[in-house]
């Protein structure tokens, strides 16, 4: 069965980016437009109730929410960095308080540093291949900064801190900061790159500050609720109104690498296993055979005949997604809809219709399939091409569109 699918140009959204309406406290890979959200949750007609993202990265469904009068909101993901970003945007804490911290940690800061002895009283943590990935001064001093910041005696605050430090992580070490794998800067870029960490952190400290009391702080207001856990999510038998999200698109190891985007953020704020968070993710473990029902069997079966690993790994994401859509479907309540944006990515030279095993898989958990919207994909941070010949210059398109699954619980 085909599901109905309108190419539907309001969803575009042309020109405009995350930021047009709710700027991003953190840079994060493949963030959902909250212009999306909005506007579907305005044609649907739903402004209260709970909510729901089961996979809810750096929270564009809960920015969503707050604009069309939801306030109570749930998420969960299993990637640190995506947690605090979301904890921090969603939680109502005094500007006043933050910028009384910042003026005392910046003084202990320079206080500590004027005294040369200092520095090697505070260990470095355990970063994997830390030499490589920074010089000795900018580790030194991004560890200075993390060991004020975790003095920091209330947990919100210190997150809010940390927010701007895992940035200054990432624009300070000597990763490719326009990838968002793990790669190294060439050896000849290396040579000039002597990074100021205490201006970096302090810009990026009041930067987020500026966009948080501007854009996130006013909306905030004392009935809004957000919980967001770091956890898989698990089913609530017929608590929701609306599950809004964004899955990921395939596995992690080769469509959108979170778990490579955040490890050395992670990884210096205590996350020990931050290595290991793409192969915990969707797709992250290998099936043993090939999907051979439902509308994404023959799709694979054509992967199957070019490459048999890739089959596999596809398979394998796509049984996870089944399982996490089994789990939703539970959770929402009778007439709630849910609402999935999602690109259909190229594996070997074949479209894998994502969009129509989301509908699919929920018509079988007593859903009804209401539309599926087509817009272009103009202004997500990811890659468009890819060489999955590894040849130079040989390059398809990954993801020109992207699909609006919408959804009704009968």
């Amino acid at each position: 069965m085909k599901y109905q699918v309108i190419r539907n140009e309001k969803y575009d959204f042309l020109g405009q980016f995350y930021a047009t309406s709710y700027p991003n406290l953190h840079k994060y890979p493949a963030t959902m437009l909250p212009q999306i959200g909005i506007e579907v949750l305005k044609e649907l007609n739903i402004s209260k109730g709970k909510l729901l993202d089961p996979y809810c990265g750096s929270g564009s469904s809960f920015a969503s929410g707050l604009e069309c009068g939801i306030t109570e909101m749930f998420g969960f993901d299993i990637n640190p960095l995506a947690i605090l970003i979301s904890k921090v945007k969603f939680t109502k804490i005094s500007v006043n308080t933050i910028i009384e911290t910042k003026a005392k940690l910046r003084n202990e800061i320079f206080e500590f540093v004027k005294n040369e002895q200092n520095i090697n009283k505070i260990k470095l943590p355990n970063i994997t291949n830390i030499d490589f990935w920074f010089s000795k001064e900018v580790a030194q001093n991004l560890n200075i900064i993390k060991h004020f910041i975790y003095q920091i005696p209330d947990e919100n605050i210190k997150n809010f801190f940390l927010v701007p430090f895992s940035e200054t992580v990432r624009d300070c070490s000597y990763t490719r900061n326009s990838e968002f794998k793990l790669y190294r800067m060439k050896s000849e870029d290396l040579v000039n790159f002597n990074p100021d960490v205490f201006g970096v952190y302090f810009k990026k400290l009041n930067d987020t500050i500026f966009i948080y009391s501007n854009i996130y702080f006013p909306k905030l207001t004392d009935d809004i609720k957000v919980d967001v856990q770091y956890s898989k999510f698990q089913p609530n038998e017929n608590s929701f109104d609306v599950v809004l999200t964004s899955p990921p698109y395939g596995d992690s190891r080769t469509t959108v690498a979170y778990g490579q985007f955040s490890t050395l953020s992670n990884e210096w704020t205590g996350i020990d296993y931050a290595r290991k968070i793409d192969g915990m993710l969707m797709g992250g473990i290998k099936a043993k055979s090939i999907l051979k029902t439902g509308v994404i069997a023959d799709y694979i079966s054509e992967v199957n005949k070019v490459d048999n690993k890739r089959a596999l790994e596809v398979t394998s994401f796509y049984n996870d997604l089944e399982v996490s859509i089994k789990k939703v479907a539970k959770s929402v309540k009778t007439n709630g809809k849910a609402i999935y944006v999602v690109g259909n990515r190229t594996v070997k030279n074949i479209q894998l219709p994502t969009d129509q095993f989301i509908a699919e898989k929920f018509e079988e958990q007593g859903f009804r399939h209401l539309i599926t919207y087509e817009r272009a994909l103009s202004s997500k941070s990811m890659p468009s091409k890819n060489s999955p010949t590894n040849i130079t210059g040989k390059t398809v398109n990954t993801m020109l569109f992207e699909y609006i699954v919408i959804n009704e619980k009968k």
